[in-house]
């Protein structure tokens, strides 16, 4: 899809010279359900004749089957295209579109207005210049208006659009358009945003589109397409400082060695002096390869292999920088994270974190606050829901070279993936590292675990006790302690109720409570398996996501899950604590099982049942276990 050009036909080299010397815009049109963005886009691509015949062609037929403005076109089909969303009348994934005039070329992304998809919002704004958001004249700033442009204004957008559409639905008003552009500039003032151009429009009748309206010769401002056209952006990646993540170290044979990529951001010449982070290694390009050929300097965007004059140490996934102003360097951060998934997000639950090229565990260790988007004003939060804005820390397991996300895109943002699911739940953006971590080093030991193992003639391990309140994990792990502690080991008990009389006191039992409870039992638990001790610890632990987390903080063979699998029926009838009578009376809030969910172990070490075993039967199976696996052999502390 381009601009049609007489060139095309005469002289396709000079046509396709001319293209690569235009300048490129790429923009967002965002806002709320049924503003009319996709609307808008297809009357900018018929309007300009930037469509083909046969499209044309289609969009008519379609019109007349799938339409919803009767006998017209309906524009929205032209970049509303999986047949859910023409079924249901709106946008669900993003639509890219790229099309050029005489002055510029464009990329275009339509981005969805139901709040459900507000993460497709965020991609398509990930990578635009400016941001055309639509306003219903008759609506109104609504909450999603609100989400998308404080969404738009953390992710880097400068310059905003406020198209506000559908004036020939309020007779043209220029009263309308006036409040509403008073509102919004009042509401966007701590923005940032560079410019904010209002214009009236409608998109279904080509209103300010392309040409100006004779409906509304009060306004004196440009068009939209004069003002995409005419609006100066600056490629801010090509004018930042080198950056570029390494993606392969290439070796295809002994005489070549070279750091493959692409530069996020500055320009790169021969000669130059890098440095690579984070080990701080530096040296000379020697050459700048391509498939091309070689160059003697690359910019942004361009992906190319680095060959350096010396041997030195660089990874995937390190940055290599110019050395004069090289990115920062740390583990632990302040960010703004916008939360893209039902699944609530819980400081302490670990997740993977992707930077540029890496992954790599972490967790959020705290949330500040969230960011309610009508007011925004910061309010006290224990978690994130779908679609909501925090400023969290977080701690990485390793160090990362970065840079604050408001100096640089590329290096300052990441993705947070679920460890269970392998989903995406959440985008960050870095605005500072914490700089206490820099003062943190993991001081070395003389005696270490091997060696205090070796004193006790045991192999140390966490037996991990999993289940329902009432299923017999504490009983169980008492008797199997008892009969460890008879044949000479070292043990101990961590129990659920006995951490929460001092460890945890001050923990409630809302999710975000019950992951941090986790957290600090398993960071605990390593510590007395570090010092070569058996531990048992019985816990509830609902969640899968916490039980792995305290598995990762172990050495391989150190976690075993002891699953304590009884009915849900059989628990409530014991009953022990009568926490079951409250919890069903509605007197206990938060009831693993009952109003709080329990995810069971897919594949627990050891399973066992109190429904259908005595707890000595139980202790019998894991002793078995302990034995059949080498943990209480005289040499296991070897």
């Amino acid at each position: 899809m381009s601009h049609q050009s007489d060139l095309i036909a005469d002289d396709i080299e000079a046509y396709l010279k001319a293209q690569e010397e235009k300048s490129m815009l790429r923009f967002i049109t965002c806002g709320s359900v049924d503003d009319g963005k996709s609307t808008l886009i297809g009357r900018l691509l018929y309007d300009s004749k930037m469509i083909f015949e046969d499209q044309l062609s289609a969009l008519e037929s379609d019109s007349k089957r799938l339409g919803t403005q009767g006998e017209e076109i309906d524009f929205a089909l032209l970049v509303d295209g999986l047949a859910a969303e023409r079924e249901q009348g709106i946008t669900i994934d993003v639509a890219y579109r790229f099309f050029s005039t005489d002055k510029r070329k464009f990329i275009v992304a339509d981005t969805p207005g139901h709040e459900q998809y507000t993460r497709n919002m965020a991609t398509g704004a990930s990578t635009a210049d400016l941001a055309v958001l639509l306003i219903d004249a008759r609506q109104g700033m609504l909450t999603q208006t609100r989400r998308h442009s404080f969404i738009a204004s953390l992710l880097g957008i400068k310059n905003i659009i406020l198209a506000v559409n559908k004036m020939d639905l309020v007779d043209y008003s220029q009263k309308v358009l006036t409040d509403i552009d008073a509102e919004y500039r009042d509401f966007a003032k701590d923005f940032g945003f560079r410019s904010i151009m209002t214009i009236p429009v409608s998109a279904l009748k080509g209103d300010n589109i392309l040409n100006a309206s004779d409906n509304m010769p009060w306004y004196e401002g440009p068009t939209l397409m004069r003002h995409l056209e005419d609006i100066p952006v600056g490629d801010a990646r090509q004018t930042a400082d080198f950056r570029m993540p390494v993606q392969w170290v290439n070796r295809p044979n002994l005489d070549f060695r070279g750091f493959s990529g692409t530069i996020a951001s500055g320009t790169v010449r021969v000669g130059d002096r890098i440095k690579a982070l984070p080990s701080a290694n530096e040296s000379t390009v020697k050459s700048i390869v391509t498939y091309d050929g070689e160059l003697e300097e690359a910019v942004a965007g361009e992906a190319i292999t680095l060959c350096l004059a010396d041997e030195i140490d660089i990874s995937r996934g390190d940055v290599i920088a110019g050395k004069d102003n090289p990115p920062e360097v740390a583990d632990q951060f302040e960010a703004k994270i916008i939360w893209m998934s039902d699944d609530q997000m819980l400081p302490g639950r670990p997740y993977l974190f992707k930077t540029a090229n890496k992954m790599l565990p972490g967790l959020v260790t705290d949330l500040k606050h969230k960011v309610n988007v009508n007011t925004m004003e910061h309010t006290a939060a224990k978690q994130l829901e779908l679609n909501e804005i925090g400023i969290c820390t977080i701690a990485l397991d390793s160090r990362i070279a970065f840079d604050p996300y408001n100096m640089n895109r590329e290096t300052g943002s990441f993705i947070i993936i679920d460890r269970i699911t392998n989903t995406t739940v959440g985008v960050g953006m870095i605005d500072y590292a914490l700089r206490r971590a820099s003062n943190i080093h993991w001081q070395a030991l003389d005696v270490d675990k091997s060696a205090r193992a070796e004193m006790k003639l045991q192999r140390p391990a966490v037996l991990w006790f999993t289940g329902l309140s009432g299923s017999g994990k504490s009983t169980i792990a008492n008797v199997v302690e008892k009969r460890l502690f008879a044949r000479g080991r070292h043990t101990y008990i961590l129990d659920g109720d006995n951490v929460r009389h001092g460890l945890n006191q001050d923990l409630g039992f809302t999710d975000a409570d019950r992951v941090e409870n986790i957290r600090r039992v398993g960071e605990v638990a390593k510590l007395m398996v570090d010092s070569g001790l058996m531990v048992m610890t019985s816990f509830i632990s609902p969640f899968k996501a916490e039980r792995r987390m305290v598995h990762d903080l172990l050495d391989d063979g150190e976690f075993i899950e002891v699953y304590v699998d009884t009915p849900f029926e059989v628990c409530a009838e014991r009953d022990p604590k009568g926490l079951y009578k409250k919890a069903k009376a509605g007197e206990l809030k938060n009831f693993t099982g009952l109003d709080s969910p329990y995810e069971a172990p897919e594949r627990a070490d050891i399973h066992v049942s109190t429904d259908t075993l005595s707890a000595e039967e139980c202790a019998d199976t894991i002793i078995q276990y302990l034995e059949d696996n080498g943990y209480l052999s005289a040499n296991g502390g070897s």
